[in-house]
């Protein structure tokens, strides 16, 4: 046991500061990893200021993790001292149910444990990615490969598998008319990796600024959703739609967007409901309206390859972590494009 640095808020009003927490020595199957990076989820600021209640204090939060193995249990066989990791945003499940079995561990039927706030057998909760260190069992753990810049990677164990997931799932493949609702941090990397895929990318933004970026990160048409004569246009012609947006909004104009048999599905975690979408929308094409969660270690590990071989990663800007306030603060503002990463060597 020992301690290391680390950000935490002490209570739902207080800003973030430095603290110390205790981390184990490396269990058997465990391994230890020193933190290089961390991604800024919008999660991570929902939990600290317990906006979506069951907050723990003190919390750390931080769930997008690259960093290098310092330590291995005997029974670590994948990893090994000096290699670049990454952790995502849980650490552990039952590893028996069915969906474990099926890899897909993040619908772990007694519930996956968190990277941050997430509880354990034995009592208490875990800490996450704000901190110079963590130990996590080596199922959990990914390869980052040296293709990919480590701290432009780390977005892409939040941001990219909770987009790469549905993606996939609903096998969007080349010539697909593919929509993404929202041009942030999901919204930017929904863009590109669906483009890389080999779709047709539309992306849907209130912001008019944000249709150069768009079209630079791979979408080949920008319709602004507040004009309703665009959003008329676009009607029944869509495969599938991937909607990021985490604040309440009528859903239906998105459906109808979509072709007969076209899915749109949610990622975005709103704190109030969007309005309730009509039937008709649904009905008169047999459209679906589906949701998705992150992705399972196999799914996370596939992404993380698909971006090493095509050159994909998170856009970012890097902060010292004693600017972790300020970032919230301005994330709330939707001022970052698209990404802010803590150098956890402004730590020490």
């Amino acid at each position: 046991m020992s301690d290391v640095a680390a950000y935490a808020a002490q209570s739902a009003d207080a800003d973030l500061a430095k603290t110390h927490i205790h981390r184990h020595a490396p269990a058997a199957n465990e391994v230890a990893i020193d933190i290089e990076f961390c991604g800024v989820c919008h999660s991570d600021l929902h939990t600290a200021r317990d906006d979506w209640g069951g907050t723990k204090y003190p919390c750390v939060p931080g769930h997008e993790i690259v960093g290098r193995v310092v330590a291995v249990g005997e029974r670590v066989s994948k990893f090994q001292p000096g290699q670049r990791v990454g952790v995502g945003c849980m650490v552990d499940s039952c590893q028996s149910c069915s969906s474990c079995d099926a890899g897909l561990e993040q619908y772990c039927e007694t519930g996956m444990t968190g990277t941050y706030n997430g509880s354990l057998p034995g009592g208490g909760y875990t800490f996450g990615g704000y901190s110079k260190h963590i130990v996590v069992r080596e199922e959990f753990v990914l390869s980052i490969s040296d293709k990919l810049d480590p701290a432009a990677a780390a977005p892409l164990l939040c941001a990219g598998i909770t987009t790469w997931s549905p993606l996939r799932h609903w096998g969007v493949k080349a010539g697909d008319k593919v929509g993404v609702v929202g041009l942030g941090g999901l919204g930017h990397m929904a863009v590109k990796l669906a483009a890389a895929m080999g779709a047709e990318v539309t992306l849907f933004t209130t912001s008019p600024g944000k249709a150069e970026d768009a079209r630079t990160l791979g979408a080949s048409r920008v319709v602004i959703s507040k004009d309703r004569e665009q959003m008329k246009a676009v009607r029944g012609e869509l495969d599938f739609i991937l909607n990021t947006v985490a604040a309440p909004h009528k859903l239906d104009p998105y459906l109808m967007a979509l072709n007969l048999d076209g899915v749109m599905v949610m990622v975005g975690l709103p704190d109030e409901a969007h309005p309730a979408p009509g039937m008709g929308p649904l009905i008169m094409k047999r459209r679906s309206l589906a949701g998705s969660l992150i992705g399972g270690i196999r799914e996370t590990q596939e992404m993380l390859d698909f971006c090493a071989e095509h050159g994909i990663h998170s856009d970012i800007e890097m902060i010292r972590m004693d600017e972790i306030n300020t970032a919230y603060e301005r994330m709330l503002k939707s001022d970052v494009k698209y990404r802010f990463v803590i150098d956890l060597a402004t730590l020490d």
